[in-house]
């Protein structure tokens, strides 16, 4: 059994999305920071998950329609 989610990356992690399907299948309990982890984004790239546009973890377990957006650590000068 499959779940589908939709995923999202932002600022400098967007340029990505052109290798990484916006919505794909996972198994059923899979967290944010393993869909990552597949996708090669370290846990220092992915400063702000959020899941259904609430701020979550990477440990978040996500269902079956869940929408994950993921943003980088912003940096200022």
């Amino acid at each position: 059994m499959e779940i589908h989610i939709s995923l999202r990356l932002f600022a400098s992690l967007a340029q990505r999305m052109s290798t990484i399907p916006d919505r794909f299948a996972v198994s059923p309990g899979t967290t944010a920071g393993e869909v990552l982890s597949a996708l090669g984004i370290s846990e220092d790239e992915a400063r702000l998950v959020f899941i259904n546009n609430r701020q979550a973890d990477l440990s978040s377990i996500l269902k079956d329609g869940d929408r994950l957006g993921v943003f980088p650590p912003v940096g200022g000068g």
